[in-house]
């Protein structure tokens, strides 16, 4: 299944070292019809900000969604009883977050 948006192909790339990348022929191309195309093979280049970028993203897949541990932990204080929820810490937490959505509209 493919994404397309305003006629690109929204597919990951690979990022490789020093490798050059083709537009493949099944994507459509963005440029009017009225415009001439600037060629099939263009090379695109990967800057080294891309490739940590790709190299942090591929690490962070690795990384499990959930804390199965801190989850059982949890689960079990609730269980028992002794779970306590800190009424202040939240409260302090929530004013943060609104102090800061606020900050950044402005």
């Amino acid at each position: 299944m493919t994404n397309k948006v305003g006629g690109f192909d929204n597919r990951p790339v690979q990022v490789g070292t020093d490798r050059s990348i083709k537009r493949s022929s099944s994507a459509t191309s963005a440029t009017p019809s009225s415009a001439p195309a600037t060629g099939t093979g263009s090379n695109v280049q990967i800057t080294d900000s891309a490739r940590q970028l790709a190299a942090l993203e591929a690490a962070i897949k690795e990384l499990p969604a959930v804390d199965e541990a801190k989850v059982a932990d949890l689960r079990s204080a609730i269980e028992n009883g002794s779970y306590e929820v800190d009424g202040a810490s939240i409260a302090d937490k929530l004013l943060k977050m609104d102090s800061e959505l606020h900050d950044q509209g402005n």
